[in-house]
């Protein structure tokens, strides 16, 4: 699956479950945020993940620390554009698509502040 149309199954699959869309592929200096959504007042920043086999590592493992820094760079900075979400808590869930397999959704994936 492509990465566009994997961020559109994931856009889909959070809305479904309540989530609310804020943005779509913020791109900054050194980093992307895939998706930043709103659960209730709470700010989710999801990195979208897609692979086809797990032959050179599947997609949970593409998310590594380097990866998770930008990702918490890449949020530092929307925020201050956005001073209205400042004071929000955030969340970083990813939502993974590896071949045929069903999404997997993983909430607080990781820590980041």
């Amino acid at each position: 699956m492509r990465g566009d149309l994997a961020e559109d199954a994931a856009l889909k699959l959070l809305k479904r479950h309540g989530l609310r869309p804020l943005m779509r592929n913020f791109r900054c200096r050194g980093g992307e945020l895939d998706l930043v959504m709103l659960d209730g007042e709470v700010l989710v920043v999801i990195e979208v993940r897609a692979r086809t086999h797990g032959a050179w590592g599947g997609a949970t493992e593409s998310i590594d620390a380097r990866k998770q820094q930008r990702i918490v760079h890449a949020t530092q900075l929307f925020v201050a554009a956005r001073p209205e979400h400042a004071r929000r808590a955030i969340r970083f869930d990813v939502v993974l698509f590896e071949g045929d397999a069903a999404p997997q959704w993983i909430a607080a994936a990781f820590d980041g502040f």
